[in-house]
């Protein structure tokens, strides 16, 4: 099995993750749930402007998201980078009734279901993202406790 990498990094924005070695195994865990193996991933956290920026420039949309995922995996292995605007998830986390830490995991399991496979372009594919969202956020309470 390759050697698998998760790391964390911060553009434009001055933000500390907590729990990262939970949230490494946490991820870990969803992919191999998935059966596929995980390889090199990061997830950027940056700002609006930053975010919307590499949005222009690498996919011609000028809109804000909270979210960008570049695909690199290649088979079962599961490989890309995860653009996080953590301003827009803290926003969305006040929208949506959600705290932010909760709101903030909820999109990188978005971006790691991304780069296992799934789609969210059609009314069905949202649905079973959603669904898989909030089996993957319930074993990240359940079965990596604090």
């Amino acid at each position: 099995m390759p050697p698998q990498s998760i790391h964390f990094h911060c553009e434009e924005l001055r933000f500390s993750l907590r729990s990262k070695r939970k949230i490494r195994a946490w991820i870990t865990h969803t992919i191999q749930q998935e059966k596929l193996t995980a390889g090199d991933i990061s997830i950027i956290f940056c700002n609006d402007k930053y975010l919307h920026k590499v949005n222009l420039d690498y996919l011609n949309h000028d809109t804000l998201t909270d979210i960008i995922t570049f695909d690199y995996s290649a088979q079962e292995l599961i490989s890309g980078d995860l653009f996080i605007s953590y301003e827009r998830v803290k926003k969305n986390a006040l929208i949506f009734k959600q705290t932010a830490e909760k709101e903030l995991r909820r999109v990188m399991i978005h971006g790691i279901l991304h780069l296992c496979g799934y789609g969210d372009k059609t009314e069905a594919q949202k649905k079973e993202m959603r669904k898989n969202e909030d089996k993957y956020l319930a074993e990240y309470l359940n079965k990596f406790p604090s």
